[in-house]
Order: structure tokens, then C-alpha cells, then sequence
């Protein structure tokens, strides 16, 4: 078997990956104790099925992706706790930022992404875990996360289908709530007939709906989910963004955060700068620009009513060699 499929199939790694940095940090193998072990060096090597693993550097396993250890290392860097407290996960993609939160002591975690499909499943049945999916945090609100949560929290279900298309007996709108209407309401033969018209067409676009075997559904809390409340906003937000800057998305988290609560974002320089800074492959070379990305960073985060404590460098570079980033700041109490 392919070695990084192994690896997740024995459940050493939650995604492929996953896997290969593992691989790459050091994995070997045995048929059984005593017999020599055999380094694997490349993602396609073979593992027999009966084999021992050993796994040199597990560091890359504590989390479903690498940037749980980023942002556990700006955690410690920082002095920041984060246990007990309700936290907003923004860009939160496999679920990386999340898990660290989790394992650190998050009571609760609402993580939001622009895209869809890519929250873990293991984080997607935690029930201290909320994934919004499709929700640009740019543009994102109190009410729009809330309403996104409650979407997120419920599911479609098939509803009741009543196999009785016979009229009931009051069809008629004057006939119904013990005969009082407004006086506005139209009690012609006419509108009277269109009550019982709109009935009709209403059970034949059931009757339609169950030959075609499309099955109207509604909506309902998923079990043993508890609704969420967006207010009062979140003790800590965190995240990590790609391909838009951070200067566009702070003025809508700021209004999410409590009063003295703390916010700890990854920077990526790459997406801070004009495309004429940025060299071949998406790599900043010139490292006199990274004080430009701070000083831009650190007064978007003045102008929206943040103060900054720190800025840091994030303990590991991005998979794409640039060096990256935390910014840690507080709303004012």
C-alpha cells in the first residue's frame, strides 16, 4: 500500500497530506520486532499492511493540518490562553487553527470559510464546533454569521406528505380563524374562488413532486446541536487568510470581539502587497518589505479600533517557503 494512504488508513494521519509531511519529517517500517527497519523515503513507497510503523518526528500529527502548530506556537509566544473561552475561527479551511483551539481548551469554536467542503469530519461532528461555509468574512456581520449558523446547525428533512387530496373543510380564507378578517379582505364569489383554486394547484404540485419522487423537504436542528448566539461576540478570533488582505477583513471582525478581547491573525505577506512586490511564484523576496506589510497591518488595526501587542514571526514559514506572520492586538475595554 501506498505509504501515505497507510498512514491514514491506520489512522496516523487524518488527511493525505498529512501524510506526506510526516514522510517527509521521517517515517520507517518493520515486519516485526527485531527485523531491520526500512526508512520510507518517498510518498509512493510501499508499506506491507502487517507492517510496524514508527513515526520520527510526530509533531506534524498532533494537528489536522500544519497550521494548528503555527498557531499553538504564537499562542506560547504570546502568553495567550485560550481555554474556557468562545472563539471565531475565520478562513478555517481543513480545521487546523481549530483543533489547536480545541486541544488548548476552547469551550466553543465557530470557524467560517468563503469555501465548501473542507472542514475535517472529525471537527464537523464536534458539537463545540460550529463550520459556516460559503460566508465571505469581508462582508460578514452579527446577523449574517448568525443567520449562516443556523443554517450550518440544521438539515433537510423530509416533510409529511398527506395523501389526501380531498378539500378540507373550511378551504375558503373567510372561513378560517373563526370567520374574522380585516376589512380589507375581498369576500367576492371571485376571490373566493381563487382560495379554492390555489388549494388545488398547491396538492397537484405535491402529487407532481411525489411521481417524480422529488420529496419536499424543511428544515430542523440537527440532533444534539444547541443554537448558537453570536451576542455577546467572541472572547478571542483568529485565523488564517489567503489571497486577500488582512486590511479588508479587520474592519468586520473587530464588532465580532468583545470588549478587551484578543485577536491573533496570521499575516501573509504575499497577499499585504502590489503584485509588482511579489516575485516569481508568489514569493517576497525583498525582506525590507515585510516592515511595510507590519506598518500597514498595524494601522488598519489602529483605524479599526484595535490596539496591538505584538507582532511576531509565525513559527513555521508558509508551504510555499514565504515567511509569514502573527498579529496580536485588543479591542479596547
Amino acid at each position: 500500500m501506498r505509504a501515505d494512504v497507510y498512514l491514514v488508513e491506520r489512522g496516523h494521519a487524518a488527511t493525505r497530506s498529512q501524510a506526506q509531511r510526516l514522510i517527509a519529517a521521517g517515517v520507517q517500517w518493520r515486519l516485526s520486532p527485531g527485523m531491520p527497519w526500512q526508512k520510507v523515503t518517498k510518498n509512493g513507497d510501499d508499506i506491507p499492511d502487517i507492517a510496524q510503523v514508527e513515526l520520527l518526528d510526530s509533531a506534524e500529527a498532533k494537528y489536522l493540518s500544519r497550521g494548528g502548530l503555527k498557531l499553538e506556537g504564537a499562542l506560547k509566544a504570546t502568553g495567550l490562553a485560550v481555554d474556557g473561552l468562545r472563539c471565531l475561527d475565520v478562513g478555517q479551511s481543513t480545521g487546523g487553527f481549530t483543533d489547536c483551539l480545541l486541544q488548548h481548551g476552547a469551550v466553543q469554536v465557530i470557524g467560517v470559510d468563503v469555501g465548501h467542503g473542507q472542514l475535517h469530519e472529525r471537527l464537523r461532528n464536534d458539537p463545540r464546533v460550529v463550520g459556516v461555509e460559503g460566508l465571505n468574512a469581508r462582508a460578514m456581520t452579527a446577523e449574517s454569521l448568525q443567520d449562516a449558523c443556523e443554517e450550518a446547525l440544521s438539515e433537510h428533512v423530509e416533510t409529511d406528505v398527506d395523501d389526501n387530496d380531498t378539500l378540507p373543510v373550511a378551504p375558503y380564507a373567510w372561513m378560517r380563524n373563526g370567520g374574522e378578517v380585516d376589512e380589507a379582505y375581498d369576500d367576492s364569489d371571485d376571490a373566493r374562488e381563487q382560495d379554492v383554486e390555489a388549494f388545488k394547484a398547491e396538492r397537484a404540485a405535491r402529487a407532481r413532486a411525489r411521481a417524480e419522487g422529488v420529496v419536499p423537504t424543511r428544515r430542523q436542528r440537527k440532533a444534539g446541536r444547541e443554537a448558537v448566539d453570536i451576542t455577546p461576540a467572541f472572547d478571542f478570533v483568529t485565523g488564517d487568510l489567503s489571497f486577500i488582505s488582512l486590511t479588508l477583513v479587520l474592519p468586520a471582525l473587530v464588532p465580532l470581539l468583545k470588549a478587551g478581547g484578543a485577536l491573533l491573525m496570521l499575516v501573509k505577506p504575499q497577499f499585504e502587497l502590489q503584485p509588482g512586490q511579489v516575485g516569481k511564484g508568489g514569493i517576497v523576496r525583498d525582506e525590507s518589505l515585510y516592515a511595510v506589510v507590519e506598518k500597514r497591518i498595524r494601522d488598519c488595526c489602529t483605524e479599526s479600533g484595535l490596539r496591538v501587542s505584538e507582532w511576531l514571526p509565525s513559527p513555521i514559514d508558509g508551504g510555499d517557503g514565504n515567511r509569514e506572520f502573527f498579529v496580536y492586538a485588543r479591542r479596547a475595554a
